[in-house]
């Protein structure tokens, strides 16, 4: 392998393991905050990833600008699903929580197959970010892929001063630790969970504008993200963004050199990536001991 592809394929996994983590630090928020199993968390990424086809040809080239309206619009989403829905989850056992995220899913691909059918389309990449620049020689990289990088580097930042520097994130953080306490200290925890949720969704929806103009939309496309998330949260630890940001580019990298060097076996290079760190830390990179 030469450098110039070399450097291609880190580029490859860094952008793959930035989009994961977009989504994956929603579910383990709402998984390691909440307490909830929710399976349709990669109907959200699917959502953004529609969400970005419709509104596309709205904005034309104000890329950013639909990035803001289609955040906007998830988040909204999220807080009435939450308010409508997922409030009722928090008592309930685990059985009951995958019982009606897994109904959601069957009613957000229904709406999705009623509402703009179930063939696939492509979202085109805007003007401004079309081309690709010289990598060596003999490699070139797409300008979109680039951006794609450095918007989710971006938004993981912010997401860590949010989490780690502010007011609201020192109630999440504490919602994580001892939900009892925090309601105790007089936090409205339902308005914390909303809040929390909708940001999920928002996050796992981005990801999904982002991803749309880098590969197609077709229905179903949530269901495989939404494993590999999963696999992300038990590697990085529940609960943990810090983690799960280390766990996604840990599956980037093993994930898309995978499929470089072992391509008959790169689809359970993740699970032994999954099984080693478990069977090392139980409670995942970034987790708490019990």
């Amino acid at each position: 392998m030469d450098i110039g592809t070399f450097l291609v394929q880190c580029l490859n996994a860094v952008q793959y393991g930035l989009l994961l983590f977009l989504v994956a630090s929603g579910l383990t928020l709402i998984f390691g905050i909440m307490g909830v199993i929710n399976l349709a968390h990669g109907s959200f990424y699917m959502l953004g990833a529609y969400m970005a086809f419709a509104l596309s040809p709205l904005f034309g080239d104000q890329f950013l600008v639909m990035l803001v309206a289609g955040v906007v619009l998830a988040a909204l989403f999220g807080y009435v699903l939450e308010w409508a829905f997922f409030s009722y989850l928090y008592q309930r056992d685990h059985l009951q929580q995958v019982l009606m995220t897994y109904g959601l899913i069957l009613v957000f691909e229904a709406l999705r197959s009623m509402l703009v059918g179930n063939d696939v389309h492509g979202v085109k990449v805007p003007a401004w970010l079309e081309g690709s620049f010289a990598l060596g020689e003999l490699m070139r990289y797409p300008w979109y892929r680039l951006f794609a990088s450095a918007a989710c580097i971006v938004l993981a930042l912010g997401l860590y001063f949010v989490v780690n520097r502010t007011r609201l994130g020192m109630m999440v953080r504490a919602g994580a630790s001892n939900r009892d306490m925090v309601r105790g200290l007089g936090i409205d925890i339902r308005r914390l969970y909303r809040i929390v949720f909708a940001a999920g969704v928002a996050l796992a929806a981005l990801a999904g504008m982002i991803a749309a103009p880098m590969s197609s939309v077709y229905p179903g496309m949530g269901g495989s993200v939404l494993i590999i998330c999963f696999v992300v949260v038990v590697i990085g630890g529940v609960g943990s963004i810090t983690g799960a940001l280390v766990a996604s580019l840990l599956v980037g990298f093993v994930d898309t050199f995978g499929k470089v060097f072992f391509a008959e076996l790169s689809g359970m290079g993740i699970y032994v990536l999954m099984a080693a760190v478990l069977i090392w830390r139980p409670e995942g990179l970034m987790g708490r001991k019990a």
